[in-house]
């Protein structure tokens, strides 16, 4: 594996400020309660949970493959669909907060609520997940929901320096949006990235890159990732099969692996950490990845400050981002350790 230099990653990262992509998906709302479970309840064996402080609401979803963007300075245009309801204001004023364009946000007609999903912790420092509720329609969007998220994707993508994808499955991604941002992309010669639904591996056929994880990746392609040769049969199906130009396999504490076209494969390392959560991470590593690519860096290169980015968020509690000041000295000690 070829080293880098701290210089070569940190020109790249320098022009993250100056650049414009597009964030296309299912737009989330994370509610967050917090209290105690300190007695079982006489209707039922469930925890009965005093609740001990103010609701706190976060941006989800495809959100926080933004909010990673919007917070190391880039211009992002977020697009997706909320339902007519309070919790569309107040996912929205999250997102203006966070610097974040909601031009293309749409609100749908149909009855289809903005998705809530609330997560109750109890326990020990009140961090314990005892319970999740989710609040969603996931029926794929049609009619006029659909018409306004082409038209506002045809009248910008050629002001965008890239597009991200982020498919979590709740009926905003479809084979006929993702045909027309293909089409639109390679006219304007913009990369098409999809962070994907497990199930959804058909609908991608002609974008630029791919990021499963580990476990999408093998349902995708039909054997499990038991070793290293298994991988490369992977990443070389997957290749074949989605016509993209790059597939990037996260594979947890073992890293990741960069199957590009023009190469041979490469395996990224895992960067020493200490894991809090791994919620988000892949939301890190395709903003980071993409944001990479249109600042110029190699698929590798690209790969390597992703890799170092989800190595942050995963040592901090709950979908979070990375400073740019974090992965600077973080890049900083990796190149240096490397060479030892």
């Amino acid at each position: 594996m070829k080293q880098y230099k701290y210089s070569t990653l940190a020109d790249v990262v320098k022009k993250f400020h100056k650049k414009r992509l597009m964030v296309i998906g299912d737009l989330l709302l994370d509610q967050i309660v917090r209290g105690e479970a300190l007695r079982i309840s006489p209707e039922a064996p469930v925890p009965v949970v005093w609740v001990r402080s103010d609701d706190e609401y976060l941006p989800g979803g495809s959100c926080n493959v933004a909010r990673n963007l919007a917070n190391l300075g880039v211009e992002v245009l977020l697009v997706g669909v909320v339902g007519e309801d309070n919790k569309a204001k107040t996912l929205k004023d999250l997102l203006k907060e966070e610097n974040i364009c909601v031009e293309g946000v749409v609100t749908a007609s149909d009855g289809r609520p903005t998705i809530l999903k609330t997560r109750i912790f109890a326990g020990r420092g009140l961090s314990q997940q005892v319970l999740r509720i989710d609040r969603e329609k996931t029926e794929n969007i049609t009619g006029s929901a659909l018409n306004k998220i082409i038209s506002f994707i045809k009248m910008n993508i050629r002001d965008v320096d890239g597009v991200i994808i982020e498919d979590y499955g709740k009926g905003v991604i479809t084979p006929s949006l993702i045909k027309t941002v293909v089409n639109l992309a390679k006219r304007s010669g913009k990369i098409v990235a999809v962070d994907p639904k497990e199930n959804h591996f058909s609908y991608y056929k002609g974008v630029s890159v791919i990021t499963p994880n580990h476990h999408e990746a093998e349902k995708a392609v039909g054997f499990p990732l038991t070793n290293d040769e298994a991988l490369r049969r992977a990443g070389e199906k997957l290749l074949k099969s989605s016509k993209a130009e790059v597939i990037l396999i996260t594979l947890g504490e073992e890293g990741m692996m960069v199957f590009d076209r023009k190469r041979s494969p490469e395996k990224i390392p895992t960067v020493a950490q200490e894991v809090s959560d791994v919620s988000g991470a892949g939301d890190t590593v395709i903003a980071l990845y993409t944001l990479s690519i249109v600042s110029g860096a190699s698929s590798i290169v690209a790969a390597h400050i992703a890799n170092c980015a989800a190595g942050i968020v995963v040592g901090k509690a709950g979908p979070a981002v990375a400073e740019r000041k974090e992965l600077m000295e973080r890049l900083r000690r990796e190149t240096g350790r490397r060479k030892k």
